[in-house]
């Protein structure tokens, strides 16, 4: 499959109040297929801080492809942070990971400024986090049955 541009691909940037209930359904219907259904996880996904955060939705075509949601200080972490980072399945190894991860990161710095962001990170996913400057901070920890650390990327 050929590696993702910007060019074939609609980004969307917004606070929780101003989604529409089709960008709302879209995003919850991508978060349910690949972290309950692919990941064969039963959690409760709907965990009260979605209306604190911006939401990153990259649509191919009417296609939600790619999403994750960015949090000010104080809400997930102390830290700013990022998380639910979601490529559908058939659009993994394409950059479009690679894509989302930069632009998430620049739209945090762009809305809250450029600050520490801490993640948690499934331990598979630890070496593509680490490409863009985040380090493990802490142990292994399970959630929902899933190994996951903590990694932080400080600001230079």
């Amino acid at each position: 499959m050929p590696k993702s541009s910007l060019n074939s691909y609609n980004i969307i940037f917004k606070k929780f109040d101003q989604l529409s209930v089709y960008e709302l359904y879209d995003l919850l219907q991508l978060r349910t297929e690949v972290f309950i259904v692919e990941q064969n996880c039963v959690f409760q996904d709907l965990d009260d801080k979605d209306h604190k955060a911006h939401h990153f939705l990259i649509y191919k075509g009417k296609k939600l492809v790619a999403y994750s949601r960015i949090f000010p200080e104080k809400i997930k972490y102390n830290e700013a942070s990022i998380g639910r980072v979601i490529i559908c399945k058939e659009l993994r190894s394409t950059g479009l990971g690679k894509i989302l991860m930069e632009k998430s990161i620049e739209s945090l710095f762009a809305v809250y400024g450029e600050q520490t962001i801490r993640i948690g990170a499934q331990c598979y996913a630890v070496p593509f986090y680490e490409k863009f400057g985040f380090k493990t901070d802490g142990n292994i920890y399970l959630e929902d049955h899933i190994e996951h650390v903590e990694m932080i990327k400080k600001v230079e």
